[in-house]
């Protein structure tokens, strides 16, 4: 079988890393990868057979360099993780003779775009957090006589990571928050649901659903190092299989694009009621942690790869979360990731209260 060559942009980042293990783990198939990462530093500890440092995604220069490296190396299909290199290569796909899996354009502008988002989602219905732009500090002490408190800040284009992101009660802290970051105007603030949340990430081709897999969230890694506690980095995650968190995640991809092309991760935020919402969708990218479904069984990337490719791939069990409930993805810095069970967990805190029980004499 012939080496499939792929570019993947930001090679050094973990989610890219997860991407390449993934694949790496096929045996019956070999791949030729073709590392490309901005960062001079990130692109030295990534696991790629070339790497080559890039300009930033909105540099002048950016595709041409990009145009070279696929050029030089015989490139047939470009896999980007960072959401500023997926907008651009979306644009100038055409240019780069080489295999993009994407959607439309489009959908991509509008899921990086969280304002577009939820607007779309609104107007179909679907319940999520009230929601509105800051462009002043009287906007700002509106949100928060409409929305209550505490309220959620966001930028309306993070980039992914939880950027900015801020939760807070007082007005003066939030609008100091916002003069901080620049963000007046370019700024949202939400009502605050809950810290539960959850991921509904899924491969379609030309509207048809091939796979998905929904995973919730216990914590988010460094969470106590960020101003809003949100990371972007899962700590551990947990498959789930919820029909309503099914639900609602179809419903918002097709709120926004009727005919889904690729990779559509939703994002869900438990409120009150245990009801999800969405609050947006990662797109034309796998979340950061999907080698744990690798591990588990499901491995995406290469079903991803295989569609791209116009090939034949992998059977699934199911379509909709073919992975069993419970299984925990442990990960954090400069260790391995642990894929284990929640019950194991639970007999761990289990064997502790029966020793304490011991030592107390109860």
């Amino acid at each position: 079988m012939k080496i499939k060559r792929i570019i993947v942009t930001g090679a050094g980042g973990s989610p890219s890393t997860n991407f390449i293990r993934s694949l790496r783990k096929v045996a019956t198939e070999k791949f030729f990868i073709i590392g490309v990462d901005c960062n001079e530093y990130y692109l030295q500890r990534a696991e790629t057979d070339v790497k080559f440092l890039a300009p930033y995604a909105n540099d002048r220069v950016y595709l041409d360099v990009l145009k070279q490296i696929i050029k030089e190396t015989g490139a047939e299909f470009i896999y980007s993780q960072p959401d500023p290199e997926i907008f651009r290569i979306s644009q100038h796909r055409k240019d780069l003779k080489v295999r993009v899996f994407l959607p439309a354009h489009r959908t991509i502008k509008i899921c990086q775009n969280k304002m577009e988002s939820y607007r779309l989602w609104r107007k179909a219905g679907i319940r999520v957090p009230e929601t509105c732009i800051i462009n002043t500090a009287a906007e700002l002490k509106k949100a928060f006589l409409k929305l209550g408190r505490p309220v959620w800040l966001r930028a309306i284009v993070s980039h992914g990571g939880g950027k900015d992101s801020f939760c807070t009660d007082d007005f003066n802290v939030a609008r100091a928050w916002i003069k901080h970051c620049k963000g007046w105007g370019v700024f949202s603030a939400s009502e605050y649901l809950s810290s539960r949340t959850a991921t509904w990430l899924s491969i379609w081709k030309e509207g048809e659903l091939i796979v998905a897999q929904g995973r919730k969230r216990l914590y988010w890694e460094f969470g106590n190092r960020a101003p809003s506690g949100v990371t972007g980095l899962t700590g551990t995650g947990v498959t789930i299989s919820d029909p309503l968190i099914d639900d609602i995640a179809r419903k918002a991809i097709a709120a926004i694009d009727k005919k889904p092309h690729g990779i559509f991760g939703v994002d869900l935020t438990y409120d009150r009621n245990g009801i999800p919402s969405p609050t947006e969708i990662n797109i034309g990218r796998f979340f950061t942690t999907h080698q744990f479904f690798t591990e588990a069984g499901l491995n995406m990337p290469y079903i991803f790869v295989k569609i791209a490719f116009g090939e034949e791939y992998p059977p699934v069990r199911q379509k909709i979360n073919p992975l069993p409930d419970g299984l925990t993805w442990i990960r954090g810095m400069d260790f391995l990731p642990i894929l284990t069970t929640i019950d194991k967990i639970e007999d761990s805190k289990n064997e502790l209260a029966e020793r304490i029980k011991k030592i107390k004499g109860i």
